[in-house]
C-alpha cells in the first residue's frame, strides 16, 4: 500500500508473525528506470529490500512491457526478490488516468497478457503475480477475461480486489464476484482481497468462496498483529488476544523511533501522523488525539502524546 508498507511497517508486522508474503509499496517502473539512467540510486520505496528477510514481494506498475521487464529483471538479478507482482488494480488518478496504468489497463486484457508474458520471460524461476480489480466499473466487469489472460501469459498467481476501479474503496468488497472468477483459472491460485478486518473472517472466506489465499491490506495498518491472529484461526488454534493499551502504545513508540531513524525527525514525525491515527481507531477520545497528532512538530512532543494517550506515563 503506497505510503504505508515501507520497511519499518514490514518490520513491525514481521515482529508478530503470521504473514505469508509481505509486499512493498508499489514502485513506478518508469520512475525507477529513469533514476537508474541518471545515476540517482534507487526509489525510496525499495529502501531496505536487499537486506530484508525473505520471502518478500515487490510490486511494480507501468503500461509498457519493456519498461516493466527491465525493472523486473533488475529486481530478480540485483535485489533477489521472492516475487515480482504487477499492479493492474490501482484506481488512483495519477496512476490510472494520467499514466494509463494500474486499473486503466483492465479495459485491455490483451495488453495485460502481453505485459505479464514479457515480465515472466525475464524473471526465470522467480514467480510473477498480478493484482487486479473486478473491472473499470460495474457495467463492464472484465475480471474473468483478465484472469484468463494473466494465467495464459504464465503468471504464478492472481489477486483480485472485490471492487471496481470506479468504486475506489467505497461500499463493500464483493466476494461473490471474486468467487465467480475461480472457474476461469485452471492452473494458478486465486487470492481474494477486500474488507478482511478480523481473524475470524479469514477461514470463513476460504470455506465460503473457495479462494486459495487471502490478502490483507488496510486493516493491518491499525492492527499489524492481525496476520498472527489470522494464522491461528486458520490452524484452528486459539486466537491471540489483542495487545493491551500499553503494549500498543509501546509498539507505536517503537514504530515512531524506527521511522525517525530512517527519515529524520521532521519527515519521520509527519509520516507517523497517519500511522498514529490508525493505531488509535476505536479508542475513546480518538478525535481529540487525531487533532493533537496533526499539530506535533517534534519527536519529543509525539512521544509525550503517545505516552499520555496509551497510559504509559
Amino acid at each position: 500500500m503506497a505510503g504505508f508498507t515501507n520497511r519499518v511497517f514490514r518490520q513491525i508486522v514481521r515482529r508478530f508473525g503470521g504473514v505469508g508474503l509481505p509486499v512493498t509499496e508499489m514502485v513506478s517502473a518508469r520512475g525507477f528506470r529513469e533514476m537508474d539512467v541518471r545515476g540517482e540510486g534507487e526509489p525510496e520505496r525499495l529502501w531496505g529490500v536487499r537486506d530484508e528477510p525473505r520471502p518478500l514481494a515487490v510490486q511494480i506498475w507501468d503500461n509498457d512491457p519493456e519498461t516493466l521487464a527491465d525493472v523486473a529483471r533488475r529486481l530478480v538479478d540485483d535485489y533477489r526478490v521472492s516475487v515480482v507482482d504487477l499492479n493492474f488494480g490501482c484506481p488512483a488518478r495519477d496512476v490510472s488516468e494520467k499514466a494509463q496504468s494500474g486499473s486503466y489497463l483492465l479495459r485491455d486484457p490483451e495488453r495485460i497478457g502481453q505485459i505479464v508474458r514479457r515480465v515472466v520471460d525475464v524473471c526465470g524461476e522467480t514467480p510473477v503475480t498480478a493484482k487486479i480489480r473486478l473491472g473499470p466499473h460495474q457495467q463492464q466487469i472484465t475480471a474473468s477475461e483478465v484472469a484468463v489472460a494473466v494465467e495464459e501469459a504464465g503468471a504464478a498467481a492472481l489477486t483480485v480486489h472485490g471492487r471496481t476501479a470506479k468504486q475506489f474503496y467505497r461500499g463493500e468488497a464483493d466476494w461473490e464476484a471474486i468467487a465467480r472468477i475461480k472457474p476461469f483459472l485452471k492452473r494458478i491460485p486465486l487470492i481474494g482481497n477486500g474488507d478482511i478486518r478480523t481473524p475470524e473472517q479469514v477461514p470463513e472466506v476460504f470455506e465460503r468462496y473457495g479462494v486459495d489465499g487471502v490478502m490483507i491490506g488496510r486493516a493491518a495498518i491499525r492492527r499489524p498483529w492481525l496476520f498472527a491472529q489470522a494464522a491461528a484461526a486458520l490452524a484452528g488454534e486459539p486466537i491471540p488476544v489483542e495487545p493491551d493499551s500499553k503494549a500498543q502504545g509501546q509498539l507505536l513508540l517503537d514504530h515512531l523511533r524506527m521511522t525517525v531513524e530512517r527519515f529524520g525527525e521532521s519527515k519521520g514525525a509527519v509520516l507517523m501522523r497517519t500511522y498514529a491515527c490508525c493505531y488509535a481507531v476505536g479508542r475513546p477520545g480518538v478525535r481529540k488525539f487525531r487533532a493533537a497528532v496533526s499539530q506535533v512538530k517534534t519527536v519529543e512532543e509525539f512521544e509525550e502524546l503517545i505516552r499520555k494517550e496509551f497510559n504509559l506515563e
